[in-house]
């Protein structure tokens, strides 16, 4: 037994011994015995030479119990003297008189008392039992409401944390997102505006620098379509409306255009590609693949040191069609390669908006595939694309 539980019993002990819980008054039920007791006296003169003596003890008992019920332990204790004295006058000869003369007449009043104490206060207690464990119920109630009210204000506290927490998750991508337009959107422009300038204020040039600032111009503009291209589709994934719309691709023809359009990204550095002509087909969204590996070369480039290679490699393995893109950068550490394709996370000495990996991703799970990082051998990183080869038509 718990000391608490000890606590609360010995409160209850107290309270019964101190007087009867509220609601009950001890004269009352002394009040209701003494009329029953003198009711049931008088009521049984005329018949006490034929009843003999038992039935007006049990009569007088019951009386005691229902003192004790209305009015506690005090009431019955003073019922059974009282009715214990009117046995002795009503029901013990001589009558009318405490004298009692016979030994087997103490005996009877003495049993009589005996027993109607011991009735009175077992009923008495059996009652203030039942009314403790009613008590003690209605208490467990209320505390189990209040445990399931506090529950509740807990699970909406705990909603509020993990809402507020969200926003701020938000208030952050928020602000990563405007940074990254603001950096990424500005560089290109500010370009073409000095060139456009020069050109609208008359300053000369010959042809091949003229050539070469309209060059730069389309180049800055290639890549502003890119970064609003990256952008709009990060807000479709966020938005869960990224379906691709499948056809029949082949991903040596794709990477080979996406190269060639390229080819002014990659002035600096030379592009091996390795595309077996016989790759399986895939089954997938062509622009979406398209800005796949436009990302993967655009980042290969932008991490490749000039005069090196940016290596394009493909295969057929295991009913997939598997695409490698490899630059010999500074590579991504081991404990990145999982975080590189978080939104809006930068590499080390990177420029981009940090959108453009999480896009792969995204595209290249909604097909079913696969894209992961591995280390260069010699240095750098290695973007491995593998996605499902389409079912042979019958």
């Amino acid at each position: 037994m718990s000391e608490t539980s000890r606590v609360w019993i010995r409160v209850k002990i107290a309270a019964m011994a101190d007087g009867p819980p509220p609601g009950r008054s001890p004269w009352a039920g002394a009040a209701l015995g003494l009329v029953v007791v003198v009711v049931m006296s008088a009521g049984l003169v005329p018949l006490r030479d034929d009843l003999g003596r038992a039935s007006p003890a049990l009569l007088f008992v019951l009386a005691v119990v229902g003192a004790g019920l209305v009015g506690g332990v005090r009431a019955s204790v003073l019922t059974a003297v009282v009715a214990a004295a009117a046995f002795n006058l009503v029901f013990i000869p001589p009558y009318w008189t405490l004298k009692v003369t016979a030994g087997e007449d103490w005996v009877a009043l003495g049993v009589f008392l005996a027993v109607a104490l011991v009735v009175g206060l077992l009923m008495t207690a059996e009652v203030e039992r039942r009314r403790t464990a009613e008590e003690r119920q209605a208490d467990l109630a209320r505390l189990y409401e209040q445990l399931r009210a506090s529950a509740a204000e807990r699970d909406r506290l705990l909603e509020d944390a993990n809402r507020a927490q969200v926003l701020e998750r938000v208030d952050e991508e928020r602000s990563a997102l405007l940074r990254s337009v603001s950096h990424d959107l500005r560089t290109p422009l500010a370009t073409i505006r000095a060139v456009a300038s020069d050109l609208r204020d008359g300053v000369v040039y010959d042809d091949a620098v003229r050539t070469e600032l309209l060059a730069t111009v389309c180049d800055e503009a290639e890549r502003l379509d890119r970064i609003v291209a990256n952008l709009l589709s990060m807000s479709r994934i966020e938005a869960g409306a990224f379906q691709p719309e499948r056809q029949a691709v082949d991903l040596d023809e794709l990477v080979t255009d996406r190269v060639r359009r390229m080819k002014d990204l990659f002035r600096r550095i030379r592009v091996q590609m390795e595309l077996p002509r016989n790759l399986p087909l895939v089954d997938g969204d062509y622009s979406q693949l398209d800005q796949v590996f436009t990302n993967l070369l655009e980042n290969a480039a932008r991490h490749a040191p000039p005069g090196s290679f940016v290596r394009i490699s493909g295969r057929s393995r295991g009913g997939d069609v598997e695409v490698r893109v490899s630059d010999e950068g500074i590579g991504v550490p081991d404990w990145e390669r999982t975080k590189v394709f978080e939104p809006f996370r930068r590499g080390e000495g990177s420029g981009s908006s940090g959108v453009g990996l999480a896009i792969c991703k995204a595209v290249v799970e909604a097909h079913g595939g696969r894209i992961s990082v591995e280390r260069t051998a010699g240095g750098g990183a290695t973007f491995v694309v593998a996605l499902p080869a389409r079912a042979a038509n019958p």
